[in-house]
């Protein structure tokens, strides 16, 4: 486990639960590069989400660690970025799920869904838990494919229809 970079950063929902991570990844030999926020006051997780998933785009961290008060928000945010595989995470089932069969490299955890002690224990898990490879590796890659951005408006344009 040591000597791996791992971006992390949060919301002003998850700064609590972050700092508490931040200091659990160096704790278990983990070279931590934080991107904030810094405080509990407001700000748009979007921005953060995209700090963390740019900075693993370009190669400099194995994993990312993003919190936000549900998850949901930082989750979809990542997504968005070449590379990334956030995984809304509640559980220990779904921290070894999200890393055996989907590879995911991103662990986006909900403040306000958990405490400290499961974060933590589900952070753990996520970390040590190897990706299953054979079937799943087929799967994954498929996800690579997808089209950055789908809705039925661009759809309907793509193919020439009207609305």
């Amino acid at each position: 486990m040591p000597h791996k970079t791992i971006a992390i950063a949060s919301d002003h929902a998850g700064f609590e639960l972050k700092a508490k991570i931040a200091a659990e990844l160096a704790d278990l030999g983990y070279k931590v590069k934080d991107f904030g926020t810094d405080s509990t006051d407001s700000v748009d997780y979007p921005d953060y989400a995209a700090k963390v998933a740019k900075y693993m785009s370009e190669g400099k961290a194995a994993f990312g660690v993003l919190i936000c008060g549900s998850g949901i928000g930082m989750s979809i945010a990542a997504n968005r970025y070449p590379l990334i595989r956030a995984a809304v995470v509640r559980d220990i089932e779904d921290a070894v799920l999200a890393r055996q069969h989907n590879n995911a490299n991103v662990l986006a955890l909900g403040a306000r869904k958990m405490d400290a002690p499961l974060a933590m224990e589900i952070l753990k898990v996520f970390l040590t838990t190897p990706f299953m490879e054979g079937r799943h590796l087929i799967r994954v890659a498929k996800l690579s494919e997808l089209p950055i951005k789908s809705s039925p408006e661009n759809t309907d344009k793509q193919k020439g229809k009207k609305k």
